[in-house]
């Protein structure tokens, strides 16, 4: 499935920067999203015509920004420059080791943000363009339809009328699937975007349960030198009652049972700590599961653009065949007047003649 994405976006600008988020909390403080500097490239993609900002670390998708023309990015200090991004409902901050990189990322991010600009207004230009020919052709169509038949002895006009009907047909039909397509188009955008999440949560979890497995083996040697020890106490107090002590050996005793009530507190707890441990482990299964749901859906969404862009090209090759028909057909009618007018003047010839013989 990557490498499909990684085949249609073309990197444009790449640069090496620490990634910073801002805190959801405070909105204030700053929040590290890498360990070390790592990539952060601007993506062209010319199917959909949008511009990403993406960082990876590691497995993990870092940034994934769509640029759209009401963002900007700040230079907050030599070296530092931020950007918000309202989807994501986030702040991104990138760390730069030399002000010249600074610099050339913010130009960049700048130029980009104006191409994602020109890019909306030519879709929203063609989309106007669009509705109004969907809107024009049944208008067209009707008047068509309720003009006066031509009455004419030769049959192709009535053959250009039924292909000018077919063409408007496949039009309309070509916008539908165009449509379709671009309907499909944000629908991959967003299960990609979702798969991301879903890639983030399921690292996070990853790490965290391998967090556990080590300290659950570090509690397990805990409990056993509690519960040794908790064992010794108790023998200890056993063998002081048997004694049968006097003020001192009281004391001891309150003593030791206080500290076993300690390590049975202590222990109850490191239990808890187990029992919730094993609960986030059934949630990274879960998230596990809605990841490849995920992943299904996405492919699904590509075979279906796949089979809407072969449909518009079937649609193309058929409307591109109907107007080589038509050319051939208006060719068909030139010849027939062409023909008819010579008819014509021939029979206007005979007239004359016959009128000239009845003078005579």
């Amino acid at each position: 499935m990557y490498p499909h994405h990684r085949e249609r976006e073309q990197p444009i600008f790449s640069s090496r920067a620490h990634v910073f988020q801002i805190d959801p909390g405070t909105k204030r403080n700053w929040i590290p999203a890498s360990k070390h500097a790592v990539t952060v490239s601007f993506f062209y993609d010319a199917n959909r015509n949008v511009y990403r900002i993406i960082s990876v670390g590691g497995t993990k998708a870092i940034i994934n920004c769509t640029v759209t023309p009401s963002m900007s990015f700040t230079k907050t200090s030599q070296k530092f420059g931020q950007w918000a991004d309202s989807r994501a409902n986030t702040v991104y901050g990138l760390g730069f080791a030399t002000e010249q990189q600074l610099h050339q990322f913010s130009d960049k991010f700048k130029e980009v943000k104006d191409a994602a600009r020109l890019a909306r207004e030519k879709s929203q230009d063609k989309e106007l363009a669009n509705t109004a020919l969907t809107i024009a052709a049944p208008q067209d169509l009707s008047d068509e339809l309720q003009s006066p038949p031509v009455m004419c002895v030769n049959g192709p006009e009535e053959k250009l009328f039924r292909s000018q009907s077919a063409d408007i047909t496949l039009s309309a039909e070509k916008e539908r699937i165009k449509k379709m397509l671009s309907e499909g188009s944000i629908c991959e955008m967003n299960l990609e975007s979702e798969l991301f999440t879903l890639q983030d949560s399921n690292s996070k979890l990853v790490a965290a349960l391998h967090e556990a497995n080590a300290n659950v083996e570090q509690w397990k040697k805990q409990l056993a030198a509690y519960q040794g020890e908790t064992d010794r106490l108790r023998d200890q107090v056993v063998e002081l009652e048997a004694h049968g002590g006097h003020g001192p050996s009281d004391l001891l005793k309150d003593e030791l049972t206080k500290s076993l009530e300690e390590l049975e507190a202590l222990l109850k707890a490191k239990d808890e700590e187990i029992h919730i441990l094993q609960s986030k482990k059934v949630e990274y299964h879960e998230v596990e599961h809605h990841r490849d749901e995920a992943i299904h859906r996405l492919r699904e969404t590509e075979m279906r653009n796949a089979e809407l862009e072969r449909r518009i090209q079937n649609s193309e090759q058929n409307l591109n065949n109907s107007l080589e028909e038509r050319d051939r057909m208006d060719s068909g009618i030139q010849r027939a007047i062409e023909i008819l007018d010579i008819k014509i003047f021939d029979l206007n010839d005979l007239r004359q003649s016959l009128v000239k013989l009845i003078d005579k």
